[in-house]
């Protein structure tokens, strides 16, 4: 007997003949031409009434339940009417599912009973709504970076339907040109950001933030949520980021407007937040991005000008022997180790150049591998790291005044 008409029969036996034509030929899917599972059941459906079997085909299926004809134009209207309603702005998308669980676990069984390596229901469901959906919407779905996730949910007896809007991401870098200021939202120690009288219920330990001060205008022209601001490491609040500035992304969560002017958006940032920070480079960017942007900052070099303040006064020769500073064993430092997990860390100073201000205090351009805490390699952080300005000058030293002056990347 051909292979096809005893697993077209095993089939009808199995379900009692009551199949669709989509089920039938999703099981034949790699013996079958098609185009489509429905040509494909057709076909076996001839076949087996060629051979006197016949079946009930006005019977509910046995496997999907007749889920594809929910899979309809109502369905796709009431799709683009949420998207109307939500008054969103995408391109591309990608469609999900809810299926019962009696539904799939059916169409399982049949596959592992036949020995058959088929592709499953939910993955048809997904592809026969996105063929619909891409007519009714006027768009095409897009699998590497769809905009918004359509999903339907079959289990109920009304199909429904829940849009997830996907985030927006820009990239640029910026420059922070005073002191005082968090890279991001700082929420009040006390309180947990809910707030309180210590942080006049603001829930914040700062007023402000680059993070900010360059969201609060990037989610009023996106119409989005909220945002998250990744950086490319971070600078301590009394620390300026000048030069070039320092990477970053911002993810704008649940944006409703995607095409936006970003010379328009950087001269709104630029100009309110004028002497404080300065955003540079803004460009449209991608997911991966944000987690590239952060675990980059060890793979960089970053230089630094450090006002440092000495104990006593040192010679030149003494200053001379700063360049034989290389490699840094860093154990966490103190005033992060709340925060930080508590170890060494191997990092390396590419140079550094010194000049004397006066008598105690002189100045130190230092760079050093992204990582490296600039204030304990020239205090020595009670010998934690090693070796450090101090011991190398043979006075106690101390970083009174600190600049970024270029991050790599």
């Amino acid at each position: 007997m051909d292979s096809k008409l005893e697993n077209a029969l095993k089939i009808m036996e199995i379900t009692d003949g009551k199949i669709c034509d989509h089920c039938l030929g999703r099981k034949f899917s790699n013996e079958v031409e098609g185009p489509g599972n429905p040509l494909r059941g057709e076909k076996i459906s001839k076949m087996l009434l060629q051979n006197d079997i016949t079946f009930d085909k006005n019977s509910k299926c046995a496997v999907c339940h007749d889920i594809f004809f929910d899979i309809n134009e109502e369905l796709a209207e009431n799709v683009a009417q949420k998207i109307k309603d939500l008054d969103l702005e995408f391109d591309g998308f990608v469609v999900g599912s809810k299926l019962a669980k009696e539904v799939v676990e059916k169409d399982q069984s049949l596959n592992q009973e036949l020995g058959l390596e088929v592709e499953n229901l939910k993955k048809e469901v997904n592809r026969e709504l996105g063929k619909l959906l891409e007519i009714s919407l006027h768009k095409e779905a897009d699998f590497d970076n769809p905009h918004l996730v359509i999903m339907v949910d079959f289990k109920k007896e009304i199909p429904s339907v829940r849009i997830q809007i996907n985030p927006l991401f820009l990239e640029g870098r910026y420059r922070k040109l005073i002191r005082g200021i968090p890279q991001t939202k700082w929420p009040c120690r006390k309180c947990k950001g809910r707030g309180c009288e210590e942080c006049n219920f603001t829930g914040k330990m700062y007023t402000e933030s680059v993070e900010e001060l360059i969201s609060s205008h990037a989610l009023k022209i996106t119409r989005g949520r909220s945002s998250k601001f990744h950086g490319a490491g971070r600078e301590d609040i009394d620390v300026r980021m000048l030069g070039t500035g320092r990477p970053f992304v911002l993810e704008i969560k649940e944006p409703h407007q995607r095409t936006i002017d970003l010379e328009k958006l950087t001269h709104q940032i630029n100009q309110e937040s004028e002497g404080k920070i300065e955003v540079l480079q803004l460009k449209y960017s991608i997911k991966s991005r944000k987690a590239s942007i952060k675990t980059s900052s060890p793979d960089t070099f970053k230089t630094y000008q450090a006002q440092v303040e000495l104990k006593e006064p040192v010679s030149l020769e003494k200053l001379e022997n700063l360049q034989s500073m290389n490699i840094i064993n860093q154990r966490t430092p103190l005033r992060v180790s709340h925060r930080r997990a508590d170890k060494v860390r191997i990092r390396e100073v590419k140079s550094i150049e010194a000049k004397i201000i006066n008598s105690h205090h002189i100045e130190l351009i230092i760079k050093g591998q992204g990582g490296l805490y600039i204030k304990e390699l020239i205090s020595g952080d009670g010998g934690r790291t090693s070796p450090n300005v101090s011991d190398v000058l043979g006075t106690p030293a101390s970083c009174v005044q600190l600049d970024v002056l270029e991050v790599q990347g």
